[in-house]
């Protein structure tokens, strides 16, 4: 008896861990189809010469490496994606927060504004794309109009270099702005109110409550927006396709375009799976450092 019990055990483990797999099987399959293939297959084709299709021909080992590295088009890449990503994902967080800390006030009718400041998660990238194309028109776009009336002359926000990034930049903000504002009201909304009863009690001023209660106990929110913030704006695509296709003179074709362009337009598959290797890396390796050294500041309850 005293042997069959352990045996038992471990024929209950087993079973428990085989109906787990089982249940786990379809995402696993999805995950590896979808995922895991995709990513090795990117490396493999890295160090291939390959034709228009994609299918391998020669290998060249490193030689897509070093002509990025040599590559003015590659470094201007970016320079266009670090330049996105510093406007778009400080921009969006900040906002968003100033946002989340008004709708989070129990003011009379601030249910309306939760709902229209959330409103941009509702609309696709193409649609939004739309809207910000119409209103940098140069002839009917609003923002010229503006300038027009205060006596400015109009500006080429699209075609120009000097402003092209900043307005792709912007309509991203604008889109992104709803997902990010949503979250941190969950956090705010989350934080123990008994903690501003007390501050309150002890008359703390708002700014006060603010730096020690409020950006304290939202941190793990925060840490986690900023995270998926960065992932996505090294990953943004549409945007740029619809409002600039990489243009004007290279000044907005972040990696990610600049991976498409090579891959569907130039057939370069090879240098193509190169960049996105590169990239892949440089957010693993971010990720990784946000980990490191911002997890250490946030504070758990």
């Amino acid at each position: 008896m005293t042997v069959a019990l352990p045996r038992q055990r471990v024929r209950t483990r087993l079973s428990d861990a085989t109906s787990g797999l089982l249940y786990l099987s379809p995402s696993i399959a999805l995950f590896g189809i979808f995922l895991v293939y995709p990513l090795f297959r990117t490396i493999y084709l890295s160090f291939f010469q390959t034709d228009t299709q994609g299918t391998p021909l020669s290998y060249v080992g490193g030689e897509h490496y070093a002509k990025l590295f040599t590559s003015a088009s590659f470094w201007q890449s970016i320079q266009a994606t670090v330049g996105f990503v510093l406007l778009t994902v400080p921009l969006t967080i900040v906002i968003a927060l100033g946002l989340a800390l008004l709708a989070n006030e129990k003011l009379r009718g601030i249910g309306i504004f939760r709902t229209a400041f959330s409103a941009t998660m509702g609309m696709s990238v193409a649609a939004s794309s739309v809207i910000w194309m119409f209103m940098y028109n140069p002839s009917i776009g609003i923002f010229n109009r503006f300038l027009e009336a205060v006596g400015a002359s109009g500006v080429q926000w699209l075609l120009d270099p000097q402003y092209a990034l900043l307005s792709v930049s912007l309509a991203t903000v604008w889109m992104n702005i709803g997902f990010t504002f949503l979250i941190l009201l969950g956090g705010l909304q989350n934080i123990d109110r008994t903690l501003y009863e007390s501050a309150d009690i002890a008359g703390t001023g708002y700014w006060t409550q603010l730096r020690a209660i409020t950006i304290p106990m939202l941190s793990p929110t925060l840490f986690f927006v900023g995270i998926i913030s960065l992932i996505n704006a090294f990953q943004t695509f549409g945007q740029i396709d619809l409002l600039t296709k990489g243009g004007p003179t290279n000044s907005t074709n972040v990696i990610v375009y600049a991976i498409y362009k090579d891959a569907f337009i130039n057939y370069n598959v090879g240098g193509a799976s190169a960049q996105a290797v590169l990239l892949f890396l440089a957010v693993l390796t971010l990720t990784w450092l946000q980990f490191k050294l911002v997890e250490r500041k946030v504070h758990y309850q």
